[in-house]
């Protein structure tokens, strides 16, 4: 599990936009976001607030992207449904997931199943995860994200 401090692990996450970035090194601030579903209530909510903000990230010098574990196929029909400005990336094998502990047990009435922690992690263009949210809650969570981004 990865946590405030920490080095991000040495892995290549490529995003729907085509672009790629090595998360231990990448050259500039990365918001990288966890989220268990492409097109559910919270999920597109999540990735709407922070399209609504890309604009002030980008002028904080800091690059969005979404990661589930939903194949890139659905990803791009997400992008194009909701119009949305951030890339995301496909972690169908698990690998980003695994390495930063969002892949966890949960239940739902009684329940147990594995899925997707809702977690968000600042990376510092050193690669050290300079802030880690757990159990996120939507509203107003890009908006603090943001800020925490800006200093």
């Amino acid at each position: 599990m990865i946590n405030q401090g920490d080095k991000a692990p040495n892995i290549e996450v490529t995003a729907s936009d085509g672009s790629s970035l090595n998360l231990s090194a990448p050259g500039a601030p990365v918001v990288l976001y966890f989220y268990p579903k492409d097109d559910t209530s919270g999920c597109t909510k999540e990735a709407q607030d922070f399209t609504a903000l890309a604009a002030e990230f980008g002028k904080a010098g800091a690059r969005v992207v979404g990661v589930s574990r939903d194949p890139m196929a659905k990803h791009d029909k997400f992008i194009a449904k909701y119009d949305l400005k951030i890339p995301l990336a496909s972690d169908e094998g698990g690998r980003i997931s695994d390495a930063f502990g969002t892949w966890v047990e949960k239940s739902m009435y009684g329940r147990k199943y594995m899925g997707m922690e809702r977690s968000t992690f600042l990376i510092g263009k050193d690669g050290r995860v300079e802030r880690a949210w757990r159990k996120v809650k939507v509203p107003g969570h890009a908006a603090e994200v943001l800020k925490a981004v800006q200093g």
